[in-house]
């Protein structure tokens, strides 16, 4: 039987601007400061490299300090990783919500790297 697939919407605070969230899922300086080991940007094509394990991505919507969205070059349809950020009207926090996907059975262990990944990333932009 096959294990099925699931969304996962996560959300994160930022005391850094959607500006600089921005630069940081979008550039290859800022995303081998604490997503990837590598990552080459050919046009919409982001090849991201991680101790020797490669991953292929189609950049397919991208509003510039709002939302990014990829598409895995190996994914099922219907799946993708996207970075939606934004300025709250009340605490004047940035959010960040990712939407990834991951097996049934993954969903805490996806979300512990999700958190992981985060934390780094509130160091690597100041909060």
């Amino acid at each position: 039987m096959a294990v099925k697939r699931v969304r996962l919407d996560l959300e994160y605070i930022f005391r850094a601007s959607p500006t600089i969230l921005y630069n940081f899922v979008t550039t290859n300086a800022c995303l081998v400061r604490w997503y990837c080991d590598d990552v080459d940007i050919t046009n919409d094509t982001y090849t991201f490299n991680w101790a020797g394990s490669t991953e292929v991505a189609l950049l397919i919507d991208d509003i510039e300090d709002e939302r990014v969205k990829f598409e895995w070059e190996d994914a099922a349809p219907d799946e993708f990783l996207e970075y939606r950020m934004y300025k709250s009207d009340i605490t004047n926090e940035t959010i960040l919500e990712i939407t990834d996907f991951c097996d049934e059975d993954e969903v805490g262990e996806v979300t512990d790297f999700w958190n992981n990944l985060m934390n780094v990333l509130h160091k690597e932009c100041g909060g």
